[in-house]
């Protein structure tokens, strides 16, 4: 498997996902299968869902990644990408990732990820791709540097060779070549044609009758075979295919809850259907999720719509809401939430426990529901218009998100301040602190201009999640000029309320409000107040685990400490910056470690023109162990030297570093960057 890519492209039902698992229990290397579905197209989702994949293969790839895409203000795609390829890289046995139903995920976000994957793919690793149609990735380019391996209709369609050893020796039909040919002919070799005719042929054994029926458009031709299935089932299975249809995955409790008290497991129903090969593909090797094949799903949801009103329809998307929220799968519960058409419940669901939905990834979805409901159902339920505000500020439509807030604003006034109300308020200052950020100038009269500029920016890019490119339009480089005194004298003030409302325990909001408060404080000169700001900033994230707010406060003082003209404090900020941040991507490190450089500059003509004497390499070495708080005696004892040696050196040390005592010493290696290892700046 020379080549990066196999792409398997064909419409659905002509055998894509059983070829390819049959080709990977005989292939002999591991491999990761991540089966996609509607929802997938949100890049933060399919690269938590591909990420988990790949933990089948290797335990703990991309954990780091992982946390950095659930943190509140995640990093560029390409550097979340990079750091997953340098783990995938050091992964030493050949494997394989398959991606499934591909076209489900199917976005500009997603195949600019996928692009970027198939440019930088590690020798050892393989992609497969399973669709119904193209993706909008480079294929010309693949097949010019014969990268790509492709199977479409042409090759996936029955001969007439294989639909007789299906019929005869794997559904062991016994039919003759005319009846075989004329299934071959009539369904074009499609394989889920011929899956359907076998199973109806096997219930009732007369192929001459089914062949004389078997004409005219695919679509009517499996709403007669399902038909035909579908009566000839027992009444509790029918039952159970109708109610669990609107699953998009299936296990066996999901589908209890669904069935209200079955007779028959769910999971025992599962394994019956699977074992018939009724349409039902299992996920994983443990068979504990399988889906229905997608067409014979759609025929199932006609028939529920068709036998069932929509009350009944909405209570069993109730129940399938209910498990999935006992069961940690929150963006499911209020998918199927709103659904039901419970807008309480969804409501609830979609505020979250502390961090709203549309911050974990379902931006998308969150939107469509709130875009759906009246102005008054919003007015009951103030938290919804200030989530709807924060909503289209990361799909990147900050233009629309005053009028949200100041909708808030209206239905919360009057209301007692308890702590729920006092959150929102803190919220809502929260969301207009990053909304006037964006739209800093010198001219007030220009800040409509200047959101639609940055509204125009971040829609560039096919993502729905734009919080990387908020974070890039709001974190100011160490040249950042300080312009629109009004709008950031607004974004202190905002940034305060935040933090004087917002829950104590609200940590990831609180987080986000003091890196504004000290992006704004640095930039309006108040170091003081930024600084004070950034260490917030760290505190808070050593609680929560944002490793990313960290590293961007730790680089906010030490862009600060270089302005200062304090060179050798602003080396340590950035170099805690890039040990604290190890492999975690985001270009801020870039900042770092350009600052790193700059200073370095500093420093080093700095030291030429004090015109000091060199230090030799084992005065250096007894320098930093000074700096450490040896004394001369364990100086001595870790270097092997005899107590008067260390004495002469810190005699030679001092002369030549034109000081009196230790502290002097230390203080001037710092100035003149000495020391391999620092203190941490805060």
């Amino acid at each position: 498997m020379y080549r990066k890519l196999t792409l398997i492209s064909a419409p659905a039902g002509y055998g894509k996902t059983t070829l390819v698992s049959e080709w990977l229990a005989d292939c002999g290397r591991p491999a990761a299968w991540l089966s996609l579905e509607q929802g997938d197209n949100e890049l933060t989702r399919f690269l938590t869902c591909m990420i988990s994949s790949l933990q089948t293969i290797e335990e703990n790839i991309g954990e780091g990644v992982l946390s950095v895409l659930q943190s509140p203000q995640p990093p560029p795609t390409k550097s979340i990408l990079t750091a997953l390829l340098n783990e995938l890289a050091a992964i030493p046995a050949p494997f394989i990732l398959v991606l499934d139903d591909y076209h489900a995920a199917n976005s500009k976000g997603v195949n600019e990820a996928v692009s970027f994957l198939l440019d930088h793919l590690p020798k050892q690793m393989h992609l497969m791709i399973m669709t119904r149609e193209d993706p909008s990735i480079s294929l010309p380019r693949l097949r010019v540097r014969d990268q790509l391996t492709e199977l479409r209709v042409a090759d996936m369609r029955f001969t007439l060779t294989e639909a007789e050893a299906f019929f005869n020796r794997a559904m062991n039909l016994n039919l003759s070549m005319d009846n075989i040919a004329g299934f071959q002919s009539r369904t074009e070799g499609w394989v889920a044609g011929l899956h359907l005719a076998a199973i109806s042929i096997q219930e009732d054994d007369d192929a001459e009758r089914l062949l004389r029926s078997f004409t005219g458009n695919h679509h009517f031709v499996l709403d007669y075979l399902a038909e035909e299935i579908l009566h000839r089932q027992p009444e509790a299975v029918q039952a159970f295919l109708l109610r669990t249809s609107l699953l998009d995955r299936l296990c066996g409790s999901l589908c209890d809850n669904l069935m209200l008290n079955p007779e028959v497991s769910g999971k025992e129903i599962l394994i019956d259907l699977d074992r018939k090969n009724l349409f039902i593909i299992p996920l994983d090797k443990e068979r504990r999720w399988y889906r229905y094949h997608h067409l014979f799903a759609d025929i199932l949801r006609r028939r529920l719509q068709e036998s069932h009103d929509g009350s009944q329809i909405a209570d069993l998307h109730k129940r399938a809401s209910l498990w999935y929220e006992n069961n940690g799968f929150e963006i499911e519960a209020f998918r199927h939430a709103v659904e039901s058409r419970d807008i309480e419940r969804s409501s609830r669901l979609l505020q979250g426990d502390g961090m709203p939905l549309h911050l974990r990834g379902a931006t998308g979805i969150s939107l469509n529901w709130l875009e759906s409901l009246p102005a008054s159902e919003l007015d009951a339920r103030p938290a919804l218009w200030v989530i709807y505000g924060s909503a289209l500020l990361i799909a990147g439509k900050p233009s629309g998100v005053e009028h949200k807030l100041r909708a808030a604003e209206a239905a919360l006034e009057g209301a007692e301040q308890d702590v729920s109300v006092r959150d929102l308020i803190g919220l809502i200052a929260a969301t207009r602190a990053t909304l006037t950020s964006l739209a800093l100038t010198d001219d007030q009269h220009g800040t409509e201009r200047k959101l639609q500029a940055a509204e125009a920016a971040m829609q560039v890019t096919g993502l729905e999640d734009k919080t990387d490119e908020l974070v890039g339009l709001i974190a100011p480089a160490s040249d950042a000029e300080v312009r629109g005194t009004h709008g950031i004298d607004n974004v202190i003030a905002q940034s305060r309320r935040a933090l004087a409302y917002l829950r104590p325990d609200n940590l990831p909001v609180r987080t986000a409000s003091a890196w504004m408060l000290g992006v704004a404080c640095q930039r309006r000169g108040d170091y003081a107040g930024a600084c004070e700001a950034y260490n917030e900033v760290i505190s808070n994230s050593q609680k929560i685990g944002h490793q990313l707010m960290a590293v961007m406060a730790i680089i906010g003082i030490g862009q600060i400490r270089e302005a200062e003209d304090r060179p050798d404090l602003a080396a340590e900020c950035y170099r805690e910056a890039l040990r604290l941040a190890g492999d975690l991507p985001h270009p801020a490190l870039q900042e770092a470690r350009m600052g790193l450089e700059r200073v370095h500059r500093v420093l080093e003509d700095g030291m030429k023109g004090t015109q000091i004497e060199p230090l030799s390499q084992r005065e250096i070495e007894v320098l930093n162990l000074i700096a450490k708080g040896l004394s001369n005696r364990e100086i001595g004892e870790k270097l092997f030297l005899a107590l008067d040696t260390v004495k002469g050196h810190n005699r030679r040390i001092f002369e030549k570093l034109q000081v009196q005592r230790r502290t002097e010493a230390i203080a001037r290696a710092r100035e003149l960057n000495l020391l391999i290892n620092t203190p941490k700046p805060h």
